[in-house]
């Protein structure tokens, strides 16, 4: 079956995220959006957290785990703050979308050690929607959404890697068949020289010969630097299905919060 394509990628609107029990909180020394993003320390991993806007009693959260990429990388809780972190951060979008943002920064590359701890806190947090977890990030966050929706395909309810897909370690291998019926939308410039977009042409198009649920958007003539493009879209992007259980809604954000598991 030919993918289907959708020119003319577009997309629309938001998100958020709070700290609770159990952590250590470290005072922020950031500015403007970034302090809606509480620093909080567990089990010695730092996050910066993000809550809705108002957490009604009676009802319950979606939740985003934003991935960072290699720039992010250390223990300062402040590097893994990236642009669609802003993205989520404002005000229309918070409205639009109330949910919690959980930013956790690793050491290193992501691993299975990062995602027991980034699950572990999400059981501290109140009114979050557990059949609604979903999880984003770009180029080493890229990557990272890959290896964590492999490590448990039933935890998320939707993956958006950007410029990921591919790591040279045997460990970090993708599996198409672990991931074809978790929702994937996936981001990737035409022109990317650090991590070529072939590698993720490769996912897409096994994921499609199983009958997967994955959308792959190709920012023509973009190198790496697309993770601005995920949440508002932009006119160079062309996205192709792999099936027709895919989701045809042009605009991220609705997309993103109409998964759930």
């Amino acid at each position: 079956m030919k993918p289907v394509i959708l020119l003319q990628h577009s997309i629309f609107t938001a998100l958020c995220v709070i700290g609770t029990a159990s952590v250590a909180q470290r005072p922020s020394q950031r500015s403007g959006w970034q302090q809606l993003y509480q620093a909080h320390v567990h089990d010695g991993m730092p996050l910066r957290v993000m809550a809705p806007i108002q957490i009604k009693t009676d009802r319950n959260y979606p939740l985003i785990v934003s991935l960072h990429g290699a720039g992010g990388k250390g223990n300062d809780n402040r590097k893994q703050l990236k642009d669609w972190n802003k993205q989520l951060a404002e005000p229309e979008r918070r409205k639009a979308f109330p949910c919690y943002v959980v930013a956790p920064q690793a050491k290193g590359l992501w691993n299975n050690e990062d995602f027991k701890k980034i699950k572990s806190y999400v059981k501290t947090l109140p009114a979050v929607d557990h059949d609604r977890i979903y999880i984003m990030g770009h180029s080493m966050g890229g990557h990272g959404t890959y290896i964590f929706i492999q490590l448990d395909p039933e935890y998320f309810a939707a993956a958006a890697p950007s410029a990921g897909s591919g790591l040279r370690r045997t460990e970090d291998f993708i599996d198409p068949s672990k991931i074809k019926d978790v929702p994937i939308w996936a981001f990737h410039g035409d022109k990317d020289g650090a991590c070529p977009i072939e590698k993720d042409i490769k996912v897409f198009e096994e994921i499609k010969k199983l009958g997967g649920v994955m959308k792959l958007t190709t920012w023509v003539g973009d190198n790496h630097g697309v993770s601005g493009k995920m949440i508002p879209g932009a006119a160079n992007g062309t996205t192709q299905i792999s099936s027709d259980r895919c989701s045809k809604e042009p605009d991220f954000m609705k997309w993103l919060f109409s998964q759930s598991r």
